[in-house]
């Protein structure tokens, strides 16, 4: 009899625990997103991804326990554009962020992500997410165009490029060989107003990491999106103290082995708080490496082309997803964007995604799950105005070519076609567009299909702040 009252007081006192408003179950809680992006990161430079002297253990682990792509593309080789995409999962192009003369932003440009965009910052929060921007923004650094004005709760960062406002004194050589904080008038914002200036670059990957542990110990009890955007390995390249000397790569593998010691730190946070189960993390590059610079610059991992270029190295980034319990381990070599990670976090998390303008993003949620189908099978590589290049499944047609350097840029019209197969020839040596005309009038069609929805955006780049 006793007994019998024992478990009915359980189930009772359970009902009650369960109907408490506020009580939400583990299945119920939305899911936390973290997006690590680095700044001109080539396909190579991990250790998983195949770079025989950088050591990325944490990274390894990361690709180990979730899954690792090898076929995630950003949406432009440079990066305002391809940060643009991210943000918004749509092309640069639909956005205005895009220009054929200056291709990025500028401490002297006038423009910036519009207010009229939506970005994943802006999207979660109508489904109750704090958010937080950590790192490089360039999107605008005007007031009207910072991450605060663009759905973000709070920003730690560098509002634009490490390497712009260089000390005029200093040559570009000396600069960049060797490379001084100091040397570069780079501003470090919090919020909307300028806390250090010239930014200290030696520690700023380790603030960056402080930061996103903060929010992660301050919002546990709420889902959160951190969005932490690493200025770093772009040039002029900086380690902290404990890194500097460490790899076996030079300054390039210590930039790149502290980075994974600030994944594993922040991945260490979320399993110590309890809520790696519950969130999702993506890391990822913004373009491939800046191969001008040659040992300061990454490693294209044997594709073709790098930063600058639509070819494979400059615009095919290492990419791995995370999340125990939700995202199925394993190596996925299916088509994936920077467009699709905004609808997948909508899809995830049970955020209405508005139907009021065009998003070139698919939900990729049944590839993370482990499903053996995927949504995306085409991707659009423009370059500024120009669709430089079509990729349908395997085959990647080219309208135009480019130095395969990047810079300088020499883009010009191509006299014939050329057609590479990228499942069999990632490297793109051999042009088989002779003899695949099906497949080229496939693209073809594909591209019609695609320019018939195209409206492109007022450039944002080209404005200049006028000079009194």
């Amino acid at each position: 009899m006793k007994s019998s009252f024992k478990v009915k007081l359980f189930i009772i006192s359970l009902f009650t625990v369960l109907s408490t408003p506020g009580f939400i179950s583990a299945q119920d809680k939305k899911p936390n997103f973290i997006i690590i992006f680095t700044d001109d990161q080539g396909y190579g430079d991990v250790g998983v991804f195949g770079h025989p002297t950088i050591k990325t253990p944490n990274l390894d682990q990361m690709a180990m326990e979730g899954q690792k792509w090898t076929n995630f593309y950003v949406a432009a080789n440079v990066c305002t554009p391809s940060r643009s995409a991210i943000m918004t999962g749509r092309l640069p192009v639909r956005t205005g962020m895009y220009s054929n003369t200056r291709r990025v932003l500028f401490p002297d440009s006038d423009g910036g992500l519009p207010s009229s965009e939506n970005t994943i910052a802006t999207l979660l929060k109508t489904s109750g997410y704090a958010t937080k921007a950590i790192g490089k923004w360039h999107l605008g650094h005007l007031p009207p165009y910072l991450p605060t004005n663009h759905g973000f709760d709070s920003y730690f960062g560098i509002p634009y490029s490490n390497d712009m406002d260089r000390i005029n004194d200093v040559s570009a050589k000396e600069a960049f060989a060797n490379p001084k904080h100091n040397y570069f008038n780079v501003p470090l914002m919090r919020d909307t107003e300028i806390v250090e200036r010239p930014a200290d670059q030696n520690t700023i990957t380790k603030r960056y990491t402080e930061e996103a542990i903060q929010y992660i110990q301050e919002n546990k009890d709420r889902p959160f999106f951190i969005y932490l955007a690493h200025s770093l390995p772009h040039v002029p390249l900086f380690a902290s103290q404990g890194f500097l000397g460490s790899s076996e790569r030079g300054l390039y593998g210590d930039v790149i082995e502290e980075i994974d010691w600030s994944v594993g730190q922040i991945l260490t946070t979320l399993k110590k708080e309890g809520l790696d189960t519950n969130t999702y993390v993506v890391f990822t590059s913004d373009n491939g490496p800046w191969l001008v610079y040659n040992e300061q610059g990454g490693s294209n991992g044997g594709l073709f082309g790098g930063k600058g270029t639509s070819y494979e190295g400059g615009v095919r980034v290492p990419t791995i997803i995370w999340g125990p319990g939700n995202v199925q381990p394993g190596v996925v070599s299916k088509i994936g964007s920077t467009l699709d990670l905004l609808p997948t976090f909508c899809s995830l998390s049970n955020t209405v995604k508005p139907n009021d303008r065009v998003y070139d993003g698919f939900d990729l949620s049944p590839v993370l799950a482990g499903k053996d189908e995927t949504p995306r099978n085409e991707l659009f590589y423009y370059h500024g105005d120009r669709l430089f290049a079509v990729r349908k499944g395997d085959y990647k047609l080219y309208f135009y070519q480019n130095n395969p350097m990047g810079y300088p840029a020499k883009v010009e019209k191509l006299d014939t076609l050329q057609l590479f197969n990228l499942a069999h020839d990632p490297s793109e040596r051999f042009n088989i567009a002779s003899e695949n005309n099906q497949i080229i009038e496939e693209i073809q069609a594909l591209i019609q299909t695609h320019q018939s929805n195209m409206t492109f955006g007022p450039t944002q780049l080209e404005k200049r702040i006028e000079k009194n």
